[in-house]
C-alpha cells in the first residue's frame, strides 16, 4: 500500500484509564500529524468524552473510519469498532471497559496484518479484569506472540538513559527459579542482540546479564543458578560471537551506575528489571516487544484509575511509545535493505 507517511495504529486501552488522555494530549499539537498519520481503535464517542475533559486543546481535526485503509493524512483518525452506546466510568474497572479494550486490539491486529497500518502502539490495559472476560492472556505480548505464531519474543523497556529486557514476563516469582534454563536465557540474549542490531542501529552491541540471587549466589552459598545456568548461558553466547557479560549482581549494578556501560541488559525478572528501570526512566520509558514481525510498543505505566478523568494524566511516556515505533520501524526498513 502506497503512503506518504508511516500509519500509527493506537489501540485505546481500557477506556476507563487513561489511555485516551494520553492519546488525545500525545495528539493535540497539529503539528505532530506531519510526521506520521495515526489512526486511533477505539470510538469517537469516548474520544469526544475525554476531550472534553482536558483543558487548553487547541483544534484537533479528526476523522472517523471504519477501517484504516480509509485513513487520511493530516487527521487524527478514529476507528470506531465499539458499540454505539458505549459507556464510560473513568476511574473504575467494568467488564464493558475489559470487552472494549480486546476489540479494539482486535480491530488494530486485522488492520495490522492486511498492512493498512505500519506499527501499532497499546494502551494500557487491566489485565485481570480482561481475562475475567475472557481474554486468555496475561498481557498484550502474550496476545500478539500467539496470534503471529512468534516463538519467543522478548519484554524489552527502552529510554533514552537505558534499555532492560527480561528473561521471564508476567508468572509468580515463585516460578521464575524454576522457569530459569540455560537455553531459555541464551534465546533471549539471541533476541536482544538482534533486536539491537536491527531495531536500534547499534553495529556491535554489549549486553549485560544479571545474576539471580543475592550477591549472584555469593559463591553458592545463597543459590547456585549463577554458576549453574545464567553462565553458562553467557558463555554460549560469547561463542557465537555476541558480546554478552556476567552475571551482575543487580543491587552494585544499579547502584553504582553500571548500566551506562552497555547498549542493554538482561534482567531474569520482571521486577528485576522494571523496577529500577522505572526509577529511573519512568516518564521517558516504552514498553518494546522485540521477535515480533512488526513493530509493536506501549507506555511503560498502566491504567492509572486513579487520574482518569481529572486531567492529571502525562502524555510523556506515550508520545515516546510512538516515536519510538516510528523510529524503530525506520531502523528495520534500513537493516533489512542491506541484509
Amino acid at each position: 500500500m502506497a503512503q506518504d507517511k508511516i500509519r500509527v495504529g493506537i489501540t485505546q486501552g481500557d477506556g476507563n484509564g487513561i489511555g485516551y488522555e494520553v492519546i488525545i494530549k500525545s495528539l493535540a499539537d497539529a503539528r505532530i500529524l506531519d510526521s506520521f498519520t495515526p489512526v486511533v481503535y477505539g470510538s469517537s464517542k469516548i474520544f469526544g468524552f475525554y476531550r472534553k475533559l482536558i483543558h487548553d486543546l487547541g483544534q484537533m481535526d479528526t476523522n472517523v473510519i471504519t477501517s484504516a485503509r480509509d485513513a487520511r493524512e493530516k487527521r487524527i483518525n478514529i476507528v470506531n469498532c465499539l458499540n454505539d452506546n458505549v459507556f464510560v466510568e473513568p476511574g473504575q474497572p467494568t467488564a464493558e471497559s475489559a470487552k472494549s479494550a480486546m476489540r479494539s486490539l482486535e480491530a488494530a491486529v486485522r488492520d495490522l496484518r492486511s498492512g493498512d497500518i505500519d506499527v501499532i502502539v497499546t494502551a494500557p490495559i487491566n489485565k485481570r479484569a480482561m481475562v475475567s472476560e475472557g481474554f486468555g492472556y496475561t498481557g498484550h505480548t502474550e496476545y500478539l506472540q500467539e496470534n503471529f505464531g512468534v516463538s519467543d519474543v522478548l519484554m524489552f523497556m527502552v529510554s533514552p538513559a537505558l534499555r532492560i529486557g527480561v528473561v521471564t514476563g508476567h508468572i509468580s516469582l515463585k516460578d521464575v527459579a524454576p522457569s530459569l534454563t540455560t537455553e531459555g536465557i541464551l534465546k533471549k540474549i539471541r533476541l536482544m542482540d538482534q533486536s539491537l542490531k536491527r531495531d536500534f542501529g547499534i553495529l556491535r552491541p554489549k549486553i549485560a546479564v544479571l545474576g539471580l540471587n543475592p550477591h549472584c549466589g555469593d559463591g553458592g552459598l545463597l543459590g547456585d543458578e549463577e554458576q549453574s545456568i545464567i553462565l553458562p548461558a553467557v558463555q554460549a553466547a560469547t561463542a557465537e560471537g555476541i558480546l554478552a557479560f556476567g552475571p551482575y549482581s543487580p543491587d552494585g549494578y544499579f547502584g553504582l551506575g553500571n548500566f551506562g556501560r552497555f547498549d542493554a541488559t538482561l534482567a531474569m525478572y520482571h521486577d528485576q528489571g522494571l523496577a529500577p528501570f522505572k526509577a529511573i526512566a519512568f516518564e521517558q520509558g516504552v514498553n518494546y516487544t522485540a521477535g515480533l514481525p512488526f513493530v509493536r510498543t506501549s507506555p511503560d505505566h498502566g491504567t492509572a484509575y486513579e487520574k482518569a478523568g481529572r486531567d492529571e494524566a502525562n502524555p510523556s511516556s506515550m508520545m515516546a511509545s510512538i516515536y519510538t515505533a516510528i523510529d524503530i520501524y525506520r531502523n528495520r526498513r534500513k537493516y533489512d535493505a542491506c541484509h
